[in-house]
């Protein structure tokens, strides 16, 4: 029987299998989660497109972002996020770094991302926006230094979601599976919020509302059956 260790990887990978397959990633982009066993360590994949992870590219890390095991093999140098937030917020169990087509408007103009809809409630209450211009000036964007990671992590508070100038979305969560549900809601709701304000005056969830209905969602009853939904369009691989 297969350990709980080796069960969490195979849910890390076919968490990156389903961020793919929603679009939320795509050459770029990446999920980790840490280690239930070693809270001071993580697991992320090897440099590779999500779609095309395997347990085998799977790499162990602390929370300096040194490999446990030597390798050398390409690490992602965006690792410095996943193990800012884990450093800060022992809560966090999986992070996932994405730019996901529907948040990006939003970085790009800072416009304020807003729940507008219940599913939508679980990328947070407030979802905070990042600007490294303002701190490091010009870079080339990525997030790439431990300073960064940290300034990143502070942005991100006690919230689940934080925008990236010009860049994408960091998000949070207490289990794969409902780091996997906030991401994919989240950027559902920022496409539902752009759409919405085409049309008209921008109408959101109050932040009672809002509350309610992440509470909800992210019970087994929400989030077992999207699991299960989207693990059937990873299936086959």
């Amino acid at each position: 029987m297969p350990s709980s260790l080796d069960m969490l990887l195979r849910d890390l990978v076919t968490a990156s299998h389903i961020l793919a397959n929603e679009g939320i990633v795509d050459s770029f982009g990446h999920v980790s989660v840490r280690n239930p066993q070693n809270t001071g360590r993580f697991f992320l994949s090897r440099v590779r497109a999500p779609a095309l992870v395997t347990k085998d590219d799977i790499l162990e890390f602390d929370l300096e972002c040194r490999p446990v095991v030597a390798t050398d093999v390409r690490l992602f140098a965006e690792r410095v996020i996943h193990a800012a937030v884990y450093r800060v917020r022992s809560d966090v169990m999986a992070v996932c770094h994405h730019h996901a087509p529907a948040v990006m408007p939003f970085c790009v103009t800072g416009v304020p991302l807003v729940p507008v809809f219940h599913l939508g409630a679980t990328m947070g209450v407030t979802v905070p926006f990042w600007d490294s211009q303002s701190e490091f000036g010009d870079t080339n964007m990525l997030v790439a230094t431990e300073a960064q990671g940290r300034s990143m992590a502070r942005a991100l508070g006690q919230g689940w979601t934080v925008l990236l100038r010009r860049h994408g979305a960091t998000t949070a969560g207490r289990s794969l599976r409902e780091l996997v549900f906030r991401t994919i809601y989240g950027a559902r709701n920022a496409d539902i919020q752009a759409r919405a304000m085409q049309i008209g005056a921008l109408g959101q969830l109050t932040p009672g509302e809002a509350r309610a209905a992440e509470e909800f969602n992210l019970t087994p009853i929400a989030l077992d059956r999207a699991w299960e939904h989207w693990c059937l369009g990873v299936s086959a691989r």
